[in-house]
């Protein structure tokens, strides 16, 4: 069938039982992504069995995983040009040709199965997939921006019923092997050694879908139902985005309440709706998020840590949790504090995590093995990586480094969780500043993706490349700084965060602060930030940085600290906490929020990032995006707060810096920086 065809990344096989493999391996990618040769080999293959069909098609993965989605390299260019709705018309006509080969059709699934790649799984008649923890079926363009436009959103409604079908797009996550079979994503699950010979059985015996499954996906799709539906849909999504920030999934929802039973029409409604999702800032801005994620794992790439016993001193909630996620990840980990009584809260988090990431006891039960008590410090002579994570105070801290550094290995690293204090400082107290550095983590840890990774002028460069590689390995994004004062994240939060402040001792009401942080996207307010990273922690930073920054501690934030309101941890602190959450007082309806009150807010930290860019805080512009996005959840549809302030205006954002300073003093005043090209791009 295939005599004298040659393809660079499809290898078509025919057997003898009339079957057809076609193994996708990308040509010169670690991963498989769906870019236009590989489409357009795909449909020369399919042409080709349309005229001589086979017994059955399988299509699998010559690589670990399954298809990573879409070339997103390839997406940007074409949008850039102004031809995705070519890109996506074509797409859709070669999985509508796969859709319609006159013979059985088998996606056997391993590993990652994502966007474009689960649309081509929907073209097939049949799914199976691994039983393997690596599999994970999903639909994620939305949080590019756009939604599935390959056929995605026309086929998975009608596949499994649109409220799982929509729960899916709208959120983007990811759905397990066993997930995926619940709802009907795939129809049966195969151990990975026997999957290709599952999918060839459910050629020769194909399986049938239950009358349910089947029902659902009819009746959930009248035209009825999509009119009642799409309302309710819209209203939950609002509850969690807002329109003008993310267009996309309000989108997806008013594409399929006007989709028909014809496929056609819903595959054009598709194309027309991505396209032009496409061409907004918000897409463009979250394509460039998703590339400076990528780049951040690359940081970690190709270099050796070297680390098998992680040694963490310090079982408060963050050393303790800094414990348990390296125990996750497959390290041997010993914990150490002053008593037992201090490191068994710890422990219990631990099992807490490993419950709900692990799910089962033979996955549970090692990682609480690898997690060790250790009062008498006895780890820290076998330990690869020393993490000290106590209290911020620099004398603690240094007598901690002179006590424990005579027992490490002469290749350990020594780390400090210090979220605040210049690194140049605490190395006096090193005797090998090579291997001194400081391994930032943010709270709470098992959700937040970066890890700075802060320098000091004695840090000997294969040293930082073992940390970028150790961060890679437990599953963070490394972002390298200086270790100047607050370093990148804290130094960029901490004029926001003492504003906020500042203007709830003014009187402004914390539920309209918050309010006005979330229309400019933040997705929590700094009322409600400041009493989750607890007040004494915001007082503790804002002493040491204050005076670097020139700023003070707002009027009242100290005596709430005094009165044992720290916030969420003491359920007290700007606002009362209930169940983890916080009790937000009504506001008087005709209370009027200050003009000025999201400049306040936003300014100041626009302003001190330029100023971390000018002192060369980070590397670059990209980096700097980067890190207060993934670090602080700086709006991600901004691009990051240097992107924010080419597309506002630099010279428009120092107009405004200048008037607040007039208004409200020095603190306002623009800072070095806002000369630079990189802010004019």
């Amino acid at each position: 069938m295939f005599e004298g065809l040659r393809f660079q990344h499809w290898q078509p096989l025919g057997g003898e039982d009339g079957i057809v493999v076609l193994t996708l391996d990308r040509a010169g990618r670690s991963v498989n992504a769906l870019g236009r040769e590989v489409m357009d080999e795909l449909a020369e293959i399919v042409e080709r069995l349309s005229f001589e069909p086979p017994r059955g098609v399988v299509i699998h993965s010559g690589k670990p995983g399954f298809v990573v989605g879409a070339d997103l390299t390839e997406f940007e260019s074409y949008a850039r040009e102004g031809r995705v709705a070519d890109v996506l018309e074509n797409g859709q006509r070669v999985l509508e040709k796969l859709a319609r080969l006159p013979c059985p059709t088998v996606a056997a699934i391993h590993g990652a199965c994502m966007g474009g790649g689960t649309e081509m799984a929907l073209a097939c008649r049949w799914r199976v997939a691994s039983r393997d923890p690596s599999t994970r079926i999903g639909l994620p363009e939305v949080k590019l921006g756009i939604f599935p436009g390959w056929g995605g959103s026309a086929r998975l409604p009608r596949l499994i019923g649109a409220p799982a079908a929509l729960e899916l797009m709208l959120t983007g996550r990811a759905a397990s092997a066993e997930n995926a079979r619940r709802i009907g994503l795939v129809d049966r699950l195969a151990d990975p050694a026997s999957l290709l010979d599952t999918a060839r059985d459910m050629i020769r015996r194909p399986p049938a879908r239950s009358f349910a499954q089947r029902s659902t996906a009819w009746a959930t799709n009248l035209w009825p139902a999509r009119q009642a539906l799409a309302p309710i849909l819209v209203k939950q999504t609002s509850a969690r985005v807002r329109r003008e920030h993310y267009p996309a999934p309000f989108a997806l929802i008013e594409t399929w309440r006007r989709g028909g039973s014809s496929l056609r029409q819903r595959l054009k409604l598709e194309a027309r709706a991505v396209a032009k999702l496409a061409t907004t800032p918000t897409a463009q801005n979250l394509v460039r998020v998703f590339f400076l994620q990528e780049r951040l794992k690359g940081l970690g790439k190709g270099a050796e840590h070297g680390i098998g016993h992680v040694h963490v001193v310090g079982a408060g909630v963050m050393g303790g949790d800094i414990a348990a996620w390296c125990a996750l990840r497959g390290f041997e980990v010993t914990l150490q504090d002053r008593e037992m009584k201090y490191v068994e809260p710890a422990l219990a988090r631990a099992r807490d995590l490993f419950a709900k990431k692990l799910k089962t006891p033979e996955r549970i039960d090692p990682a609480l093995a690898r997690l060790r008590a250790d009062v008498e410090g006895a780890g820290i002579a076998s330990a690869d990586l020393l993490i000290e994570a106590i209290y911020e105070n620099a004398a603690a801290k240094e007598a901690l480094y002179r006590d424990a550094e005579p027992k490490l290995k002469e290749t350990a690293l020594l780390a400090s969780n210090t979220s605040s204090i210049p690194l140049d400082e605490l190395r006096q107290a090193v005797a090998d500043p090579a291997r001194f550095l400081g391994l930032h983590y943010f709270n709470p840890v098992a959700l937040m993706p970066l890890v700075e990774v802060v320098r000091q002028d004695r840090l000997a460069e294969a040293n930082e490349a073992r940390a970028l590689a150790f961060c890679k390995a437990i599953g963070k994004l490394p972002l390298p700084v200086a270790g100047t004062p607050g370093f990148l994240v804290n130094r960029i939060l901490m004029p926001y965060m003492l504003e906020a402040a500042r203007a709830f001792s003014e009187g402004i009401p914390g539920p309209v602060i918050d309010r006005a942080a979330k229309k400019f996207g933040m997705p929590m307010g700094p009322i409600e930030l400041i009493d989750t990273v607890g007040l004494d922690v915001a007082a503790s930073v804002g002493a040491e940085l204050g005076p670097f920054l020139g700023l003070d501690i707002p009027p009242g934030l100290d005596e709430l600290v005094q009165g044992g309101k720290r916030g969420k941890k003491d359920g007290e602190g700007f606002y009362k906490w209930e169940d983890g959450k916080p009790q937000k007082p009504p506001v008087d309806a005709q209370y009027q929020a200050p003009e000025d009150l999201e400049d306040r807010l936003i300014l100041p930290l626009l302003n001190e990032a330029v100023a971390c860019l000018h002192d060369g805080v980070v590397d670059d512009a990209d980096l700097l995006d980067a890190g207060v996005i993934f670090g602080t959840g700086f709006a991600p549809f901004r691009g990051g707060p240097i992107q924010y302030i080419r597309s506002a205006g630099a010279d428009a954002l120092v107009a405004k810096l200048e008037t607040l300073t007039r208004l409200y003093g020095p603190r306002f005043a623009p800072r070095p920086g806002w000369d630079a090209p990189a802010l004019r791009k």
